[in-house]
Formats: structure tokens, C-alpha cells, sequence
């Protein structure tokens, strides 16, 4: 599965390693959502201007397995701006250690909400 990942840098990129695997080499799920939460993150606190909390993700899909020595790029993309959340759809893409392809294993859509100093959601700046 060839495909060309989003355009611009990735907002994480991450070598898949040994102890983010099971035995038979494929990476944790719950390692990739991490990255892809971190990802979404960047994009959400960019656009917040401050902190931000994750309070849903939608639908995420695996389309391909991350094996040991993979580099996952992951890309977040701005969806929409509500008064104190943020949504980004988070794409996140594998280049195995001896090939030049990237090919898009999972993907899903994060929602934040900005926080202000004490916790509290606030609203996101205009």
C-alpha cells in the first residue's frame, strides 16, 4: 500500500523499537495512539496558545501493522474550532527501515479542550 503522506513536516516523527512491541515484532497500539495523541496535541496547543487536554478520540483504524525499526511520521491536520475545543485528525504513516515507501497505517480524530492555569476549559483565542 503506496501512498503519499499529508504535505508538510510531521509534527512527530519516532522509530518503532523492540520494548513497543509483542513477541512477534508489531508494535503496541497503545504506543501508536500515544504518538498520535502527542501529535494531535502540538497542533491543538499551537492554535489554543496554551494548554490543552484530550477529551475524545474518534474512530481510530488500523489499516497497516508497525513493526520493530519502522519510522512512523505522524501529521495532524486542523479540523475545526469550536469556543473552548479543538479537533485535529491525526494521520500516522510507516517507512520500514529498508524501503523508501510510506504507507498510512491508522489514523483518527482527537478532540482538545483548552485549559487555562487552574484546569478549567477556557475559550480558545479568535
Amino acid at each position: 500500500m503506496t501512498a503519499t503522506p499529508p504535505e508538510g513536516a510531521p509534527q512527530v516523527r519516532v522509530i518503532a523499537m523492540p520494548a513497543d512491541a509483542n513477541p512477534a515484532g508489531d508494535i503496541f497500539g497503545g504506543w501508536l495512539m500515544a504518538h498520535m495523541d502527542q501529535a494531535g496535541a502540538s497542533v491543538a496547543l499551537r492554535r489554543a496558545r496554551g494548554r490543552v487536554a484530550t477529551v475524545a478520540v474518534e474512530a481510530m483504524t488500523f489499516h497497516l501493522p508497525v513493526r520493530v525499526g519502522d519510522e512512523v511520521s505522524l501529521y495532524g491536520t486542523l479540523l475545526s474550532v469550536g469556543r473552548t475545543s479543538i479537533r485535529v485528525h491525526v494521520e500516522a504513516w510507516r517507512r520500514d527501515r529498508t524501503a523508501e515507501d510510506d504507507a498510512r497505517v491508522t489514523e483518527a480524530t482527537f478532540t482538545f479542550v483548552a485549559l487555562d492555569e487552574t484546569g478549567r476549559p477556557r475559550p480558545v483565542p479568535q
